[in-house]
């Protein structure tokens, strides 16, 4: 399901292929900064909730400081459960490992596990080798290469796998909820604690490098074959596409919820349940089973379950941004491998035209406290920040995605297509105007001969004219 190649060979490697192996073969250990960056995020989330919660209970707001706490504990323990089902620590023997798991501490210790093996990459000697084929992109070429990835560089992979689920995991189930909760209760209660800020603060990051991770993750399924890489460039557009879409449409929620609160909970179902079932709707329309490889130990049960959970994700990231992946439970590898601009282009219309009426019911239902805000204006900024969001996307699509040379249609094509398709219907419309000219000069023609009959130029004409016309009525017989 994460996408390794099926060309592997797994064998023992003498110390003459060793050696001979070494050079332009040879992989490279990265160091681990997604799971430093993981880590770091998910420690500072939860020392920043727990510092507020105390706030909270010191002031009485029991309703903020429950939230708050649910919002944090339950993506937590859902890290756990991922890291030990990635690592599968459930049969073996380490103890101190699932004890740190319970105590929300898993995280740190896999960190530390990442950061020792890092340091003893090049001290160490590796007796098992991988040996992978990947193609490469250089120059819009397709160039295959054979690599030969040791013992530790897999064991990091696996640390950079887990780390990666986890983080998409805590920043939609987690950081999501509790910036949208954190802003709601800030805008109620008309201040903003310090505590509370720098929730917020980190919260918004950890989605965006959340979202970041979506669409790496993407890139990596969707060209498994592949190795990836992408340039500062195309960071920042993601960066920039993300930070906006995320902040606008959080903002737009909470906005609405202040003005509407009770219908803001059914905007919210709606738009979950729409994105929960989508997957199993096309699967009922496919008139198959679940076919997806999640583990093969697990019961159909247990795959259903697993399955489920999966959906539940992929509903929370579309309910604040394009989840960059479409789910397929029909596949083996549970993504649909084709990019399809269609699903692209009715996600962000049906969402630009969602958040144009939240805010704009906002604007006529908004209370008292917006007295003192320019309301026309942060309702023109909101939809301006979406748009450029859009525009940052269409950026990276078109000049920073790794593999554009491989897309069968790209922006630049459907802007080229339909502006031939214009092209073309002002050529039939102009050449549908200059078919109907000579009838008009003809008739014109005819028209002066019929006020001319007495002069002897043209009666020569007249008589030609119908032999003519005659001649060519035969040859048509």
């Amino acid at each position: 399901m994460c996408g390794v190649p099926a060309e592997e060979q797994h064998g023992e490697i003498s110390d003459s292929d060793r050696d001979a192996s070494v050079g332009e073969n040879q992989s490279k250990v990265h160091p681990p900064v997604s799971v430093v960056l993981a880590t770091l995020l998910y420690c500072a989330e939860f020392v920043s909730a727990a510092v507020l919660i105390s706030m909270y209970h010191k002031s009485g707001d029991v309703i903020w400081m429950w939230f708050t706490l649910f919002f944090v504990v339950f993506p937590a323990v859902l890290t756990q459960l991922t890291l030990t089902f990635v690592h599968r620590d459930v049969g073996r023997d380490r103890p101190l490992v699932l004890l740190l798991h319970l105590l929300l501490l898993g995280p740190i210790i896999r960190c530390l596990e990442a950061l020792i093996l890092y340091c003893k990459a090049g001290k160490m000697e590796d007796s098992y080798v991988t040996i992978t084929k990947r193609n490469f992109l250089k120059k819009g070429q397709r160039m295959e290469r054979e690599i030969h990835i040791g013992q530790v560089e897999r064991n990091l992979a696996t640390h950079r796998d887990a780390f990666e689920r986890t983080t998409v995991i805590q920043a939609f189930l987690g950081s999501t909820p509790q910036l949208t909760l954190q802003l709601y209760a800030a805008i109620q209660e008309r201040y903003v604690l310090d505590g509370r800020l720098a929730l917020m603060i980190i919260s918004l990051i950890s989605i965006i490098y959340g979202a970041l991770v979506c669409n790496v993750l993407a890139i990596k399924i969707r060209y498994d074959d592949y190795k990836v890489r992408l340039r500062p460039v195309a960071y920042f557009c993601m960066i920039v596409w993300r930070g906006l879409e995320i902040a606008t449409r959080v903002t737009a929620l909470v906005l609405f919820s202040t003005a509407l609160t009770h219908w803001v909970i059914l905007v919210g179902l709606l738009n979950f349940f729409f994105f929960l079932l989508l997957p199993w709707v096309r699967l009922w329309c496919k008139k198959t089973s679940p076919t997806g490889d999640v583990e093969k130990n697990f019961s159909k049960l247990g795959t259903c379950i697993v399955l489920s959970l999966f959906t539940v994700l992929f509903a929370c990231i579309n309910i604040f941004c394009w989840s960059a992946v479409q789910l397929d439970l029909a596949d083996n590898d549970l993504i649909e491998k084709k990019h399809n601009w269609l699903q692209l282009a009715m996600y962000y219309s049906g969402r630009f035209v969602e958040n144009l009426l939240l805010i704009t019911l906002w604007y006529f239902f908004k209370s008292d406290f917006y007295e003192y805000v320019c309301a026309p204006l942060l309702a023109v900024q909101l939809l301006i920040c979406y748009s450029l969001a859009v525009l940052f996307m269409l950026l990276f699509y078109e000049f920073c995605h790794p593999f554009r040379s491989l897309f069968q249609h790209n922006i630049h094509n459907c802007l080229q297509c339909s502006c031939r398709q214009k092209s073309r219907r002002r050529q039939e419309a102009t050449s549908h105007s200059y078919s109907t000219a000579p009838t008009l000069v003809r008739g014109s023609r005819e028209h002066v001969e019929l006020l001319m009959p007495l002069h002897p130029e043209n009666s020569a004409l007249r008589g030609d004219r119908p032999m003519a016309f005659d001649e060519n009525t035969m040859e048509a017989a």
